[in-house]
């Protein structure tokens, strides 16, 4: 079964393994002309790669992408674009321990049941690192976006870490690059390192929100009834590893809210533009965009590879007991952040593509 795909006209299927030579993406359906190099593809991978600071793993991957393929003199021809990434510092043997037994919280015993076989050299396809494929794919989708719609714009963030969040009233979109977390406020940043840095010490490990907005979205994204752009965006936010919950707008929230209190009321703007009073619905009503911010929410579980032990069984069945070495991330939601921007960024052009070949542009007018 051919399941390493993800969207409709751009199309990116992802290979490797965690532990394998190098992984990497095929994305076909992207727009001829994009200019794009490596460095460009680079610059949000070097977001996401592992080893920069002390609150990921230490695991010391370059993650330099190179592309193979669908460009010529600086620019997307329209055929496939393969990129590839190296692996050269896997140490397979830190996961020896595991051959016989399933660790609690992650795909070991799923794979086995489904497959009869599992590659336990860190999960294989089921590890975080096959992540790194759709950031690179996130970035030439970026470079298609600026081509095509130069307004939009794409920021991640980290909104709740454990039972700690932000403060919304002192969120600051300068503080996001300025701390190791991506977080919008100074002083839950500074709060949260300590809070990490005593749970990656004991060996534990903790969950997190990111949120991922998408500025600059023109209104009229996205299609009734299986093509809605929410239902796309929860499908590729849910599909990274680790994720537990999505949310669009004010998600779960809204159930808590009188329709009074949910309703984006409408005005119409001095430019002739229609203008809301709010935004619960997270700029898609209807399965469309409606111009203002897409707003989306996913959750992630806590690292399950801890240091504490753990109770297990084995192939065999027998009970047993399972502490996991390795290089792990005490909280996957750090990195989390730049691959919920690219797939963010994959599922707006994949949007923007269809809405031009079915559409061309907005055929309603107001006033």
């Amino acid at each position: 079964m051919s399941l390493n795909t993800f969207g409709h006209l751009f199309r990116v299927t992802t290979w490797g393994e965690s532990h394998g030579p190098a992984l990497g993406a095929t994305v076909d359906g992207v727009p001829p002309g994009v200019p794009i190099d490596e460095a460009m593809i680079q610059h949000w991978l070097d977001r996401r790669k592992p080893g920069q600071n002390k609150y990921t793993t230490q695991r010391r991957e370059p993650d330099r992408v190179k592309i193979l393929s669908g460009v010529f003199e600086g620019q997307t021809t329209g055929t496939s674009v393969q990129l590839m990434i190296e692996n050269t510092d896997q140490r397979s043997k830190d996961y020896s321990e595991i051959m016989e037994k399933f660790r609690p919280g992650h795909a070991d015993i799923t794979y086995w049941q489904k497959y009869g076989i599992r590659d336990y050299r860190g999960g294989g396809r089921s590890s975080a690192r096959e992540t790194a494929a759709r950031v690179a794919a996130g970035g030439l989708a970026r470079e298609a976006i600026k081509a095509l719609a130069p307004d939009i714009q794409i920021t991640g963030y980290m909104v709740q870490m454990g039972d700690r969040q932000i403060d919304r009233d002192r969120f600051d979109w300068a503080e996001i690059e300025n701390n190791p977390f991506w977080v919008p406020d100074s002083q839950a940043a500074a709060e949260w390192a300590d809070y990490l840095d005593m749970l990656r010490k004991s060996g534990n490990s903790v969950g997190a929100v990111i949120e991922i907005v998408a500025q600059g979205v023109p209104a009229g994204l996205g299609a009734p009834i299986y093509g809605k752009l929410d239902t796309d965006l929860a499908a590729a936010m849910m599909s990274i590893n680790a994720v537990k919950g999505v949310e669009i707008g004010d998600g779960m929230a809204a159930a808590a809210l009188t329709g009074v209190e949910n309703a984006d009321e409408i005005f119409l703007g001095s430019d002739g533009q229609p203008v809301y009073s709010s935004n619960h619905a997270g700029g898609v009503l209807g399965g469309l965009s409606t111009g203002q911010d897409v707003v989306v929410r996913f959750a992630v579980k806590p690292t399950s590879s801890i240091l504490n032990t753990r109770q297990t069984i084995t192939k065999n069945g027998e009970p047993t007991e399972i502490v996991t070495k390795g290089r792990h991330d005490p909280c996957v939601g750090i990195r989390a952040v730049p691959v919920g921007e690219a797939m963010m960024a994959c599922v707006i052009l994949d949007h923007l593509l269809l809405h031009r070949g079915q559409i061309g542009s907005n055929r309603g007018q107001i006033g």
